[in-house]
């Protein structure tokens, strides 16, 4: 068995994984379908976004694919790796955010990534990307490259519900249970630490599972630690939705979604990495962007009613919890 990267299989999975989790979203939704927007890079690579709107449950859903290369790794690729400066690169993933409309269903994210840098003519024959054709980033006598996969997913909900908490972090917990016991309780306070916002000083949602710079057991294994926080999001969130949404609500439920989606876009546009990176490497902006809701309100030194289920979003669910021994 190989141990080297093999770029083409990591390709691969992900174009089925956006496959399959549309097919799901779809079906979950039952009335709106995803429209494909099948895009270049004029750097090298492409990708294809997909975006469902005005569905019966979900207000918003982007699942995107890129496969794109790049001659010079931007800032935020090389703040912890500054040897990597100026070296040529890959980077292949699947990114989602789904936004609800009933305000009892969370919002989602979920991301898993493979990126490479330097001397790629070591590696499996990657298969030429969607719209354009394949980039050698090799150099004679180069080093081998250095390589990492990343990811996770998180939950973000706007009324809390201990049964759904207890739920995610389990099927979080017990996907990448066959790869170390110590993966999940790591990746896990990795994803509370992340997903914070410091300016406000309030976590994002209740977490789940975060990694990145993961290749510690090497190509082939770390590969299927990643297949196995792909493939763990769909039993982790649909479940979630099906509880929750034919909830009844109201305005006062629907006004408060919007406020917090509002948390959702600061961080987003504040403190996340990956738009970071996807900016600061002339990535395409429609696709970077796609994650941020459609509805949102921002209100003025604004805090819940002590004692409502609003302000128990804030004094409960969102400090974070074992919530995966409850």
């Amino acid at each position: 068995m190989s141990t080297s990267p093999d770029v083409a299989a990591v390709k691969a999975y992900l174009l089925d994984l956006q496959d399959r989790i549309c097919r799901a979203l779809e079906a979950e939704d039952g009335t709106a379908t995803f429209v494909e927007d099948n895009w270049t890079r004029a750097e090298g690579g492409g990708g294809r976004s997909r975006v469902l709107t005005d569905g019966a449950v979900f207000e918003k859903a982007g699942v995107g694919f890129s496969h794109v290369f790049g001659t010079q790794l931007p800032p935020s690729a090389t703040a912890h790796r500054p040897e990597l400066a100026g070296k040529p690169w890959q980077a292949l993933g699947v990114s989602l955010v789904i936004h609800p409309l009933n305000p009892y269903v969370p919002t989602s994210h979920a991301n898993v990534r493979f990126f490479i840098a330097g001397d790629t003519t070591q590696t499996t024959n990657s298969s030429t990307p969607i719209g354009h054709s394949s980039l050698d980033i090799g150099h004679s006598g180069a080093s081998a490259p250095v390589w990492w996969f990343g990811g996770g997913f998180d939950l973000t909900p706007y009324y809390g519900f201990e049964e759904d908490c207890v739920h995610w972090h389990r099927t979080a917990r017990d996907a990448v249970a066959p790869f170390g016991a110590d993966l999940y309780p790591k990746w896990k306070k990795w994803c509370d630490d992340y997903f914070y916002l410091k300016h406000r000083v309030e976590p994002r949602g209740i977490g789940g599972l975060f990694f990145d710079d993961f290749n510690a057991l090497g190509f082939e294994r770390s590969f299927a630690t990643m297949r196995a926080v792909g493939d763990a999001y769909l039993p982790a969130y649909v479940p979630v939705v099906q509880k929750r949404k034919a909830t009844p609500y109201n305005e006062r439920e629907r006004d408060w979604q919007l406020y917090r989606r509002g948390r959702y876009v600061e961080f987003n546009l504040v403190w996340d990495r990956g738009t970071h990176f996807g900016l600061q490497s002339g990535g395409r902006t429609e696709s970077i962007l796609m994650s941020l809701p459609p509805l949102v309100t921002f209100k003025y030194n604004y805090a819940p009613e002590p004692g409502t289920e609003e302000a128990r979003l804030h004094d409960v669910f969102l400090k974070p919890q074992d919530w995966a021994n409850l």
